[in-house]
């Protein structure tokens, strides 16, 4: 994507086994703090979930639904569901979200470098997360409009399969031209 970014979010990783993700949204007068997700780990530290605490503002669940091999995760606010997603295994490398009213995925970004891109059928992608190769930190980019839930919800995701995201990535374009064949 050659356009200028509408919004920048930078997001500083803290902790080993209970990791605080601080987000702030960086602007020309400096970094305006916006919240901290915290992930939940289970007995066997597999991650049972996270929670968004913002500055200002409703409070965010992820809980991961039981039943599934890898993971399938969802979001949650004041005891209503509002986004779904799915991670699976495989050479594919996408993570499929459901937020109602249309659909979104991430798939890696392209050239040897960690992050996601957050794509729609239509309109191709809308928001990209460049990670440090370590993790310790990602700049969140959005080209369209999308809510912060689910740059929430998208990070988390692609937080957690981190080191699937290195390798290349397709093209933009491509990614965009099949989307649109599939589109509803």
């Amino acid at each position: 994507m050659t356009e200028a970014p509408l919004q920048v979010y930078r997001v500083r990783v803290s902790g080993l086994w209970t990791t605080r993700h601080t987000f702030s949204a960086v602007g020309e007068t400096g970094e305006t703090p916006e919240g901290v997700l915290t992930v939940r780990r289970g007995a066997w530290g597999r991650v049972t979930g996270a929670e968004f605490r913002p500055e200002k503002g409703e409070v965010l669940v992820i809980r991961r639904d039981p039943g599934l091999l890898r993971s399938q995760f969802s979001l949650w606010t004041d005891g209503t569901e509002w986004l779904g997603s799915s991670l699976r295994w495989g050479l594919r490398r996408q993570i499929d979200l459901s937020t109602g009213s249309k659909p979104l995925y991430l798939l890696p970004v392209a050239g040897l470098r960690a992050g996601w891109g957050i794509y729609a059928p239509k309109s191709g992608e809308n928001a990209r997360i460049v990670a440090s190769l370590l993790g310790r930190s990602s700049r969140i980019e959005v080209y369209r409009r999308l809510d912060f839930p689910i740059l929430v919800l998208s990070y988390f995701l692609g937080h957690m399969v981190h080191l699937e995201s290195i390798a290349p990535g397709p093209e933009p374009e491509k990614v965009k031209a099949r989307a649109s064949a599939t589109a509803v």
